[in-house]
């Protein structure tokens, strides 16, 4: 089967498998602009942490494209005004800032107007080649912790569709199949916006890997019945003490996995740890518009006027989670150790 690879720079511009078309359709975007990416971050047409980051690359490489000055100062001011733009897009997945904060460090070190472009293009190529690079190292790292026999839940999607390729906590149950392991595998539907439903389950089947889809509000009865050996989901921020933003939903999990004694496993590349913030309090919920709660593809599914709260995240608690898959190590607790060492571990390898 061919990789998918939802990110790619061709010819000048910036090419995006449109995920809100999935599975019906495979719809590739021609992004030429740092506001079209930033617009695409925004409306998810690219979404998964580790995805946006390297979208996010890109598009400092679209605004040095656009900025057009000869000046460095001018061509500076430029890129950190797209970039505060480019950062608000969706503020909870730290993947996109830091992927920001490297490429105007690369921004900063270059004096030439003609070279900004071309050097700030290899380096957004690094930053997407580094990502598949570190998916398969956890994918590795974690594939042993789903028991032979045994049987896997994941949530949202953190396929190859969410990075830019091979993918995090689904990139583990897919490097514990292909070493030969057999399990049973559930993903959940992830409402409102379906991606379990739309993207993982389309990915399951790309991948050849049976896997059952089921409704959110039924993993509860699901993991009661003893029918589920662990839990495996993605993140968007780790803060230092492990608590751990990712798709709501995600917190239900945990405490249904901790009430019924099965391990809950978070698998994320050290780029998603914010060693800054000291407790999960501190990273900011992204809320996205009500309609995706009251609609669905443009049809009323609640009564006109209806309030609708639909934060796009939560936050579990990192005493809910059993271990923090990286690429360089698989951390528990005491996780301001632990994954301090992995982030330390990362840098002295890259």
């Amino acid at each position: 089967m061919a990789e998918i690879r939802p990110i790619e720079w061709s010819e000048g511009s910036l090419k995006l498998l449109d995920q809100t078309k999935l599975p019906l359709q495979r719809v590739v975007v021609d992004v030429s602009s740092w506001r079209q990416a930033a617009e695409a971050i925004k409306t998810m047409q690219v979404r998964g942490a580790p995805a946006i980051g390297v979208t996010a690359g890109y598009a400092v490489v679209l605004a040095a494209i656009e900025s057009n000055s000869t000046d460095k100062s001018s061509r500076m001011d430029y890129l950190v005004q797209a970039s505060l733009e480019i950062k608000a897009s969706r503020p909870t997945a730290v993947n996109l800032a830091w992927a920001v904060d490297r490429m105007l460090q690369v921004a900063e070190q270059i004096d030439d107007s003609k070279d900004a472009g071309s050097l700030l293009l290899n380096e957004a190529k690094r930053i997407q080649e580094e990502d598949e690079a570190i998916n398969r190292r956890m994918g590795v790292n974690g594939s042993d912790l789903i028991p032979e026999g045994g049987s896997v839940l994941t949530h949202c999607n953190t396929g190859a569709l969410a990075t830019s390729a091979f993918g995090t906590a689904l990139g583990v149950i897919r490097a514990s199949w292909e070493s030969g392991r057999r399990f049973k595998v559930f993903n959940t539907e992830t409402r409102p916006f379906l991606q379990g439903a739309r993207l993982t389950s389309w990915e399951f089947k790309q991948l050849g890997i049976p896997a059952t889809l089921l409704v959110d509000s039924a993993a509860g009865m699901l993991i009661r019945s003893g029918e589920i050996s662990c839990v495996i989901t993605g993140a968007d921020r780790i803060a230092s003490n492990g608590d751990t933003a990712n798709k709501i939903g995600t917190y239900s999990l945990a405490v249904l996995a901790n009430e019924n004694g099965i391990p809950f496993y978070i698998a994320a590349p050290t780029s998603t740890i914010d060693l800054k913030l000291e407790h999960g309090d501190q990273i900011e919920i992204e809320h996205r518009p009500q309609d995706e709660i009251t609609h669905f593809q443009g049809v009323a599914t609640a009564p006109e006027d209806i309030p609708a709260f639909n934060p796009s995240f939560d936050v579990t608690p990192h005493n809910y989670i059993s271990a923090i898959i990286t690429e360089t190590c698989v951390c528990r607790s005491p996780y301001l150790s632990t994954l301090t060492e992995a982030v330390k571990q990362a840098e002295e390898e890259s």
